[in-house]
């Protein structure tokens, strides 16, 4: 990042407007001390174009707010860490970010907070969204009519004029899922999908491609059932109870959101976990432990500190430059992990 005249300062001793006096050769400060002030700025990197624009925005009030949903979830926290980053080398810059959570799946309260930001003058928004049907609407009204930029991450709302999308594609996931079931079944048996949210676009798109690759790849592969826990182990845990009551053959679980714990839980007593093959979403610590048990065969990750950290800098570029994204779809690595490279 950038250096910015207060960095000049704090590592000089001076105040802020002795480093300005010092670079625009004013009076009014010592020689010696405008040496010094000079030296130190060419041994740190500064740019006065890029600088001067950071100050500037001080004047300007920059501010970029960030709404994280299911921000209970252990991979959410993680997706914070980025957010919060993000945030320490704005505010450097004289920026400010506003990080709000919502600790489950709640599209009302999102969009309540993004009216607040709007009437507090808000300059861009980065969320994660749910019910894509209902939020379009109000992302486009903020981008077309009040023009603040927005961008969504973990999740996207396709049918939207957000700026761009930071995150898995969740597609692809839910095919690389399936594949990864096919491997470990050699093709054949009953399998059940377990997924957070009915309406969360990235439940939609990971379950989505997961039954396409069923279909068209490994057909016979029978999807049995498809459930969901709203991220509650006492629910995934029930959920998984009467699935191995209803398929006592059943051979494989797609957990396609949260709910692990409550999963591999009910595995374990059910003494179902080396029957039943389990694929999961993300490379948490919660998850890691249920692979290295041996209960949960494969985790996709997909990168949470990017998805936090990216969409604030793509704003903040966006704001003070002029920088558009250079991709609409930002899409983080999908990473394989098993018992041997956790």
């Amino acid at each position: 990042m950038p250096v910015t005249l207060q960095q000049i300062a704090d590592a000089a001793g001076v105040s802020r407007g002795t480093v300005d006096r010092a670079l625009k050769h004013k009076d009014r400060i010592k020689p010696e001390t405008a040496e010094k002030i000079r030296r130190l700025a060419a041994e740190m990197g500064y740019e006065p174009s890029r600088a001067g624009r950071a100050l500037a925005l001080a004047k300007r009030n920059i501010k970029i707010g960030v709404i994280v949903q299911s921000a209970k979830t252990e991979f959410m926290q993680n997706l914070l860490k980025g957010a919060e980053q993000a945030r320490k080398e704005v505010e450097s810059l004289e920026g400010s970010v506003t990080i709000c959570k919502i600790d489950n799946v709640d599209v009302a309260e999102e969009i309540r907070i993004m009216n607040r930001m709007r009437e507090e003058n808000y300059s861009g928004i980065a969320l994660v969204p749910s019910e894509a049907d209902v939020l379009a609407s109000t992302i486009n009204q903020f981008v077309d009519e009040y023009h603040i930029p927005i961008v969504t991450l973990n999740s996207d709302v396709r049918n939207s004029r957000r700026l761009c999308y930071v995150g898995q594609n969740l597609y692809m996931g839910g095919r690389m899922a399936c594949g990864l079931m096919g491997a470990v079944l050699n093709g054949t048996g009953k399998v059940a999908v377990i997924a957070s949210y009915q309406t969360t676009p990235a439940m939609v798109e990971r379950v989505g491609g997961f039954v396409d690759e069923a279909g068209k790849t490994f057909p016979e592969i029978q999807v049995v059932d498809r459930r969901f826990c709203y991220e509650d182990d006492w629910v995934s845990e029930k959920i998984t109870d009467e699935l191995l009551e209803e398929y006592p053959d059943l051979a494989g679980i797609y957990i396609a959101g949260s709910g692990d714990e409550g999963i591999c839980r009910s595995l374990v007593n059910h003494k179902k976990e080396k029957d039943v093959r389990v694929i999961a979403s993300d490379i948490v610590e919660g998850n890691v432990k249920w692979v290295r048990r041996g209960v949960i065969d494969f985790l996709i990750g997909q990168n949470a500190f990017v998805q936090g950290y990216d969409p604030v800098m793509i704003l903040f570029r966006l704001i003070i430059d002029g920088k558009m994204p250079d991709r609409e779809l930002q899409y983080t690595d999908l990473v394989i992990k098993n018992r041997y490279n956790v």
